[in-house]
């Protein structure tokens, strides 16, 4: 039989042939991406055997066609899970429709953010190759079995939710409507974990995982308390290190590439007591604490003027200052406050010998915890009080929910991966070729997400701290929900976002690896 393909060009068999054969016999990498076929004009599924003279096309995602077939599989996959663990439950109609799939389901108990997680852990059930929970709870899936590693990190663990008179739903039982997931974690984090999961099903389902690769999926903890800890532990104890990672933190339908680091710093001042009706006999370090103070609010307000005795962080923008200054000027200033005070005192009638703070240090490219411990080691009021204040850097060493303790300074480094680096163009590629230019969202969220660029970076930290910025992985940021959600009551995310990025997740592995 002969194959007329859509170049013109002509393909001869002596016996039939399923269409993804043929792809593969045209091209390993087209049979890869391969979605769907169309024979003499009609589609059809990669499984369907042509076995006469006939005009064929090899539909990628890219096309109108194989984008529907893309859908549809998937919209089945989640429906298959949905069936197992709802037996009762009545599946109405899964359409592949523009801007991915969903499924209309009728059931006497509705759905909830909760039956998510299961159906979550369904498709683990259902369709990986490999889920361990890692000694310090780290839950790690993977499919395939090859060597190279891609991985998609998710964190599970969540903060806690405040005054919940600011809640205008319980946080904990949550909600669902049509468009719209509520309650505390659903945007940071739980929606990041459900669209790479999904997204990993679709790339096993569609084989799309290249040659010579796996996926990664994990649902990381501690991430809340101590951002990179579980990857610390991760590389360094499970001794897994992936080829790059995908952070699923909410990105507000963004690309990001990086974000400012953070520390936390403890200063303490010594001081000596004494009855409080005649202080001039102590040594008040409290008040030495203020002089201090004081030159840590210059540190963050000044200007960096030659003129001006305590330069201010924004000198980390100036060439002159900095030489990773382009990257310092695209992630932002550096910052530091005052976020915790302490003090000791005999009574409420004497001088207080003793004084502390915590400060919350946000670095810029160009800065580390050696440069930021100096520059408060330096500031007038503390060489003023000498061997009287020492400047430290905080440990976590909190157990996680398996007992374990893995100690780590409480630093957590700047990260930018490079905007030409081979991660984010394949992430940009994979995006723009299923979704075009800018970002999208819904009628709430989409008019302020397009006035932002594409590729962005995040304002708070993440996992990538430990990932790229202690063990130099290549890491970047895309995930559902929104920033401004996190931490915040009322938390919620969006269907559609679930959906695009399980599309792009499905789609990045092949971009990466052509």
């Amino acid at each position: 039989m002969i194959i007329t393909l859509k170049d013109g060009s002509t393909k001869e068999y002596d016996q039939a042939m399923s269409v993804l054969d043929i792809a593969k016999d045209i091209s390993e990498g087209l049979a890869r991406v391969a979605c769907a076929g169309e024979v003499d004009g009609e589609l059809v599924d990669l499984r369907t055997v042509v076995d006469k003279d006939c005009n064929l096309n090899i539909l990628t995602f890219e096309s109108e066609g194989g984008a529907w077939a893309f859908h549809h599989t998937t919209s089945h996959i989640m429906a298959q899970a949905i069936k197992r663990l709802y037996p009762g439950v009545k599946l109405a109609i899964g359409p592949s429709v523009a801007d991915g799939f969903y499924y209309d389901v009728d059931s006497e108990t509705p759905l909830t953010a909760e039956d998510l997680v299961k159906i979550e852990a369904e498709m683990k059930k259902l369709n990986f190759d490999e889920v361990t929970i890692d000694p310090q709870g780290n839950v790690i899936g993977y499919m395939g079995n090859r060597d190279k590693i891609l991985a998609f990190d998710a964190h599970i663990d969540t903060v806690g939710i405040g005054n919940i008179e600011n809640w205008n739903f319980d946080p904990y039982e949550g909600y669902e409507t049509d468009e719209e997931i509520g309650g505390r974690g659903v945007s940071d984090q739980c929606g990041g974990l459900v669209s790479a999961v999904y997204g990993a099903k679709i790339m096993k389902d569609m084989d799309l995982i290249p040659e010579g690769c796996k996926i990664m999926v994990v649902g990381t903890v501690q991430e809340e308390d101590c951002d990179g800890l579980c990857w610390q532990y991760i590389i360094h104890e499970d001794g897994v290190r992936p080829e790059f990672v995908v952070s699923t933190e909410p990105t507000d339908g963004g690309i990001y590439r990086g974000q400012r680091g953070r520390m936390e710093i403890r200063v303490d001042v010594k001081g000596v007591s004494c009855h409080g009706s005649a202080p001039e006999r102590g040594d008040n370090a409290i008040y030495k604490m203020a002089d201090i103070l004081q030159d840590i609010r210059a540190l963050n307000e000044n200007d960096a003027a030659d003129t001006t005795e305590i330069k201010g962080l924004v000198k980390m923008l100036d060439e002159k200052y900095n030489p990773e200054w382009e990257e310092a000027r695209f992630l932002g200033r550096g910052t530091v406050t005052t976020s915790e005070i302490f003090f000791t005192s005999p009574s409420r009638c004497a001088v207080a010998d003793s004084c502390s703070v915590s400060l919350d240090r946000r670095m810029t490219a160009g800065e580390t915890w050696e440069s930021c411990l100096d520059e408060i080691r330096a500031l007038p009021a503390v060489q003023k009080y000498g061997d009287d204040v020492t400047v430290s850097m905080y440990e976590y060493n909190r157990p996680s929910y398996t007992d374990l303790v893995y100690p780590i300074e409480c630093y957590f480094p700047t990260w930018v991966i490079p905007k030409d680096h081979k991660v984010t163009q394949a992430l940009e590629e994979a995006y723009k070729g299923l979704y075009g230019e800018e970002r999208l969202g819904n009628a709430e969220t989409e008019g302020m997400r397009k006035a932002r660029p594409l590729t962005d970076k995040w304002t708070f930290s993440t996992n990538g701290v430990t990932i790229m910025g202690r063990n130099s992985i290549p890491c970047i940021g895309f995930g559902p929900g929104a920033e401004a959600q996190a931490h915040a009551p009322n938390e919620k995310t969006w269907k559609i976002d679930l959906v695009r990025c399980a599309a792009v997740y499905a789609a990045l592995p092949t971009a990466y690896c052509k």
